[in-house]
């Protein structure tokens, strides 16, 4: 071989590895982008989970104050049916 067919060979191996390099260079960058898309929407996610989590803890808070105030009723209907049976046994209790 000579040194003109090897300087080509050369030439031409440079080439393609040049290619080479700028098509992987494009797949880096579309992977890059790929990849900031990706962290955007598992950000967005996450802000979403965070506020579903916020409602549903609001909620079991209400839920519980709700079943606090039914069985506080509960206890004062109970509380003022003993006050009026009470009541009229004093009334029975004069006569």
């Amino acid at each position: 071989m000579t040194t003109a067919e090897q300087l080509n060979s050369i030439m031409e191996r440079t080439e393609r590895l040049i290619t080479l390099c700028n098509s992987l260079q494009e797949d880096n960058d579309m992977l890059r982008l790929e990849n900031q898309s990706l962290a955007v929407a598992l950000d967005t996610s996450r802000e979403k989970t965070k506020d579903v989590e916020e409602k549903l803890r609001v909620l079991k808070l209400a839920k519980s104050f709700s079943e606090t105030n039914e069985k506080s009723l509960d206890i004062k209907q109970k509380i003022n049916e003993f006050v009026r049976e009470i009541d009229k046994c004093i009334v029975l209790l004069k006569k």
